[in-house]
Order: C-alpha cells, then structure tokens, then sequence
C-alpha cells in the first residue's frame, strides 16, 4: 500500500495512517515537557533541523522560563523536562531552568553537542551537571573524525572527543550519571539498526579513546529546515521522502514522543513536537496558543496531534524519537 504514495512529493501522513487502519493521533497525558530555550549555538551543523547557528539571537526570555517552571509545578503526571536549543547552555536562563526543575523533583534531559562545554566562559558546565544530576543527550554522529566533522564543522570531532573526556572524568556514563550519545546520518538515509551501532560505538570509542557512555540513540534527519535545504540543494528530496514513506511502519505510530509530549517554543508557544515548531505548526493545528492559555499540560490529554509528511520521518524503519529508535 506504501507504494501509492511513491511519486508523491508531499504525502499525506494521515492518508497513510487511513490505509493500516489507524485513526489520526492524539496525545496521552503528556509525561515529557521539552522546551527549545533559544536558536543560539557555537555550531552549525548541516543536518540541523532547528537551522541553529552562531548568528542567531532567537532566545528565551527570563518571564518565559519562569512560566515553564510554573507550569511543570502545576502538571504533576510531568515527569521530565527536557531542554534543547540551539545549545540550550548559552541561554542565560538555562541554570534557572535545570536547577527548579530538580528543586521540583523532576527528571531534567539536557540535549548537548558537547563542544559548548569548551566554549570560553563555559568551564562550569562539566560540574554544574555533575551537580545538578542531569542526564545528558550529547551528539555525536560518528565515531570517526571524518565523518563527523563532515556533518558538524572541522575540528568539532576532536573537540568532543576531549569534552566526553571530561564527561567521564566526572562520573558520566560510568554508571553514576547517565551519558546517551546520539548518532544521525550523515546522508539521505535512514539510521542502521541501533543496538548493533551502539556495540560498534562501544568497540571504537573505548578502544580508541577511553570512552565509555550508556546508550547510543539513533535518530532520522527531518526533512525539514537545513537538511531539507541540503537535500534540495542535491537534487535527492523526492528520493529521501520516498524512502521515509516506503519504509513507513505502523507499530511505531503508538510509541511516537508527540503522543506523550509538550512542545514549548523560545517565545512560550505551544507545539506537539519539536519539529512542529521549526515548522510553526501549531498544537493540534489549531489557533496559536501559549503556556499563558494553560495551568497543567495534563488538560491537553485527548486533543488532536497536528501532523504533516514531515512525520514520515519518525515512523521509517526502527522510528525515530528523541529517545532513540521506537520499534
């Protein structure tokens, strides 16, 4: 049946769920609160759906966060919070942020490209996580110095290499405090199966350099923002876009992080997912709305799940979420 929609160059992701017999989605109470604080990043990779960079100055005000945290206290199914950027660090609330969200109890996922950590001024970084007992999400797409400066810039390998050092030398990833690491493709293709990545992972970082960390997580480029640039740039969108749609599996559709997950942009607005917002998609696809609208995220439990062919991305193959593979 995924063959119909070979030739098409914006499939229907609702369509597609028609054919398996699955209705359009709608969210659980949500347990996850991810907030994107700001596009500002030391880096700017070439996969990058959030087109972060140096340049930007898209950020998260001070009366901003403080919402966030008043609404996380005021949802009490929320487990998690995770923040995300751009290099969610560089914000000048980001300590705010981790440190009332632990005073609250909760979980507090920071997503790090590690290179941040040896920014000028940034030498806190590496202890204040310690600290603050964060569990840490760090990219690295390879385990390779070619292949990842391909994707992320010259140097940026040899450069996380020496924070993950450094990680480790503060109990991360040695069973103390979790360190996942997260690979992406460097091309048009979907990400190989992730338990047998992450032995090699295993094998070549420890063997090479000493590096130890908990899981590997693989993770779909989006067809979307500098990716999709990249792709249309190269003449290859209609081919990455059909290898997500004939690659389309169902049994990740109940497990996808929209179903169980709140959005919350830089600005305060309300999204379903992460890449919802770098596609100004609003929650549900219905009227622009802010963490001003709401107490507790849980009231959001049934509503509708905005969804567009972008979404074929995180349903190809294994799935794809923020926490890795799905099925």
């Amino acid at each position: 049946m995924a063959a119909v929609f070979e030739a098409v160059s914006n499939p229907s992701f609702s369509a597609m769920l028609a054919t398996h017999g699955i209705r359009a989605l709608s969210r659980k109470s949500p347990r996850t609160i991810q907030v994107n604080v700001g596009k500002l990043c030391n880096q700017a990779c070439h996969h990058c759906h959030v087109d972060a960079g140096p340049r930007r100055t898209e950020r998260m005000t001070r009366e901003t966060a403080e919402r966030v945290i008043e609404v996380l206290a005021a949802s009490p199914r929320v487990e998690t919070l995770d923040i995300t950027g751009g290099a969610p660090e560089l914000n000048p609330n980001f300590a705010m942020l981790v440190e009332r969200a632990r005073a609250l109890g909760r979980r507090v996922i920071v997503r790090c490209n590690l290179t941040v950590t040896l920014e000028p001024e940034m030498e806190w970084l590496v202890e204040f996580y310690r600290r603050a007992t964060v569990e840490l999400v760090c990219s690295l797409p390879c385990y390779t110095a070619e292949n990842t400066d391909r994707q992320r810039g010259t140097g940026v390998f040899d450069k996380s290499i020496a924070a993950l050092r450094n990680l480790n030398a503060c109990g991360f990833g040695r069973g103390e405090l979790r360190l996942d690491l997260v690979y992406n493709p460097v091309g048009a293709s979907l990400p190989p199966p992730q338990a047998e990545l992450e032995a090699q992972y295993r094998d070549e970082l420890a063997h090479n350099f000493g590096i130890v960390f908990d899981r590997l997580l693989t993770i779909t480029n989006m067809p979307i923002a500098r990716f999709a640039n990249q792709l249309r740039a190269g003449g290859n969108d209609s081919a990455y876009m059909s290898l997500l749609v004939n690659h389309f599996n169902p049994q990740t559709v109940d497990a996808l992080m929209c179903r169980d997950l709140v959005s919350i942009g830089w600005d305060g607005r309300l999204y379903d997912c992460d890449f919802n917002q770098m596609l100004n998609i609003p929650l549900g696809a219905k009227a622009e709305s802010t963490i001003w609208d709401v107490e507790d995220v849980g009231e959001l439990a049934g509503a509708h799940i905005a969804t567009g062919s972008h979404c074929f991305g995180c349903t190809a193959g294994t799935g794809s979420s923020c926490g890795g593979a799905i099925a």
